[in-house]
């Protein structure tokens, strides 16, 4: 579904500047849907282990990032 956005290739800008620029948003709006979606499936009841599958990156990683913002109570639900 997701993938489909990969499909063509993408346009930029000419100035180098305006394209890292827009680089750089994108990874922040990223990072911010990221921690939104976490904490979404944690409180779902999702596992630590469940959501490192589904963003392509090993449990040990995505508790590192996302634990120490979502909270002693997400921390918990995130084990089963």
């Amino acid at each position: 579904m997701v993938d489909n956005v990969f499909a063509a290739p993408p346009t930029l800008p000419d100035d180098p500047a305006d394209a890292l620029a827009a680089v750089g948003a994108l990874r922040r709006l990223a990072d911010r849907l990221e921690d939104t979606a976490v904490e979404q499936a944690l409180e779902d009841g999702w596992s630590w282990a469940d959501v490192a599958e589904a963003l392509g990156v090993t449990r040990q990683a995505v508790h590192k990032k996302h634990a120490p913002r979502v909270g002693h109570d997400l921390v918990r639900k995130g084990h089963r």
